[in-house]
């Protein structure tokens, strides 16, 4: 008799292992991995422990009955990822075409659930035709249980998601709700209403590249973090990422060894940055050279560009950045630029992960598309966003920090921890030109020669008013650095600024102005 059951697991696993032949090859032809091979690059070698392996629907009826098929479509359990254990799902297109049928999306929730319960990162790797209609409104039900989990998940563990083949319908809220989701170009696409549908209700004829691919979501819509050639360059992406985070938010962050000199000088930032305000620079470039060996892990890089966003270490200690950027759109903040950093921030907070904020700021982005399009509400969230994280905060202004721009970059009043200028930082209410145009409008109407007037107020108001030293002066400031010195000013800072407790009012909790 055991030799019987023996026979029949190891027939079942073989089915479950091997999946459809000609979906295997259909998989390899369009270049992308098997749900199998996914996971085998994503974990450290043989260290993949499958659960649930033998689950499979339940349903008889509508054909289902000779198409049910161990694993139902999924692969779940647990590995290794640099030694750190960590949960993943994957669906299967291999069997069943990675339909999610009730079974399967119960797998998935389990997995959110038991990460969550044990304190371990869960990675999503999606890959699937859709629901199974089939199985009926039990299919609802279950996917409802993935976006609980899903929820109760959301800053108490990492949740990575992984769009390396059609992520559609309801389905692609579930990547909607974790905190970082990877997309393969020219393979991956999420929606909710496709191509079919739209041509039937509105004529509208659109392709599912167009409607949702990797550039659709990396610079239109944002609900895409980082965008890669392949399934084995996403793959080694997360593994990366996973790099800078803690297991849960019950943990520190992973520090690393020491392996860049701690008060190594930036002598490069001196030609990078230019004096004149009005000429652009590349933000990212300046973060890169006092990050720890340059590993700086930008995130959200092609959308709301005016604002950069990412992972970096300093002295080991992994840190998350968040700089205007002076050559996109001037660094003007925008709705899509408070989002991005906002929720950046956010994540940041709930995890211990310190925040260091470079600031080159004109202000908001002025236009009737911008009110209309809510900067007040948007603009309040980077705020809040800020003004509610108990992490370390340091901020560094390299330029212009002008107005209400000036509030939401992180400064004293809004609880950052340490607030570095260079020399050629301007803080002030408005920048300077603007400002004498208002003041001394009469007086420039009135001049002999209004261009060395002009020239000669905007002088006098950068000296009294729009230069660093002044703000220090009045203690909106902690010090007034050379820029080179700043990687090492910054450790310092971080280091006494990891030691600090917050408290906050009790409550059930605030109501970010969504």
């Amino acid at each position: 008799m055991w030799e019987e059951i023996e026979a029949r697991l190891r027939s079942m696993e073989a089915r479950a292992l091997q999946g459809d032949a000609r979906m295997v090859e259909r998989q390899h032809s369009e270049g992308k991995l098997t749900a199998r091979e996914r996971i085998e690059a994503l974990f450290d070698p043989g260290t993949f422990v499958e659960e649930f392996m033998l689950a499979e629907t339940q349903v008889t009826d509508f054909g289902m009955a000779e198409r049910r098929q161990p694993t139902d479509g999924v692969v779940v359990g647990t590995g290794r990822i640099d030694g750190r254990l960590v949960y993943v799902f994957a669906q299967d297109r291999t069997v069943l075409q990675g339909a999610v049928g009730q079974a399967h999306a119960e797998k998935i929730a389990y997995a959110i659930d038991t990460a969550r319960k044990i304190g371990v990162p869960v990675v999503g790797l999606y890959d699937s035709v859709g629901a199974r209609i089939q199985e009926g409104l039990d299919v609802t039900k279950a996917i409802g249980r993935i976006f609980h989990a899903n929820s109760l998940a959301s800053g108490a563990i990492p949740q990575i998601s992984a769009i390396l083949g059609p992520c559609i319908g309801v389905a692609a809220y579930s990547p909607a709700l974790t905190d970082f989701t990877f997309m393969a170009r020219g393979a991956g696409q999420m929606f909710i209403t496709g191509p079919a549908v739209i041509k039937q209700v509105t004529g509208e004829e659109v392709t599912f590249e167009d409607l949702g691919g990797a550039k659709v979501h990396s610079e239109v819509s944002g609900c895409a973090d980082v965008v890669t050639a392949t399934d084995v360059d996403c793959l080694a992406s997360i593994r990366r990422l996973l790099s800078f985070l803690p297991a849960s938010w019950r943990v520190k962050p992973p520090v690393r060894e020491r392996r860049d000199d701690p008060d190594r000088r930036v002598d490069e930032l001196l030609d990078l940055v230019p004096e004149d305000s009005r000429k652009a620079y590349n933000m990212v470039a300046v973060i890169r050279r006092l990050v720890d060996e340059e590993d700086f892990f930008e995130i959200k890089p092609r959308f709301a560009r005016n604002m950069v966003v990412g992972f970096g270490r300093l002295g080991g200690q992994p840190v998350g950045f968040v700089g205007n950027q002076p050559n996109w759109m001037a660094g003007a903040i925008d709705v899509d630029a408070s989002d991005k950093a906002a929720r950046f921030i956010r994540f940041c907070d709930a995890f211990g992960i310190p925040i260091i904020s470079f600031v080159d700021v004109p202000g908001y982005l002025p236009g009737r598309d911008q009110e209309h399009g809510g900067i007040i509400r948007h603009g309040a969230k980077l705020l809040y966003a800020y003004a509610e994280a108990t992490v370390p905060k340091l901020t560094v202004i390299t330029r212009k920090d002008y107005g209400g721009a000036y509030c939401v970059m992180s400064p004293k009043q809004m609880g950052a921890d340490l607030n570095l200028a260079w020399p050629t930082a301007e803080i002030a209410v408005m920048g300077p030109d603007a400002a004498v145009n208002i003041i001394y409008k009469r007086d420039l109407a009135s001049a002999a020669d209004p261009v060395a007037k002009r020239a000669q107020l905007v002088a006098d108001y950068t000296t009294r008013f729009a230069n660093p030293y002044v703000a220090a002066e009045r203690g909106y400031i902690d010090d007034v650095i050379e820029p080179r010195e700043t990687r090492r000013e910054l450790l310092r800072g971080l280091e006494l600024c990891l030691r600090k407790t917050v408290e906050r009012p009790p409550r059930k909790h605030g109501n970010i102005p969504l």
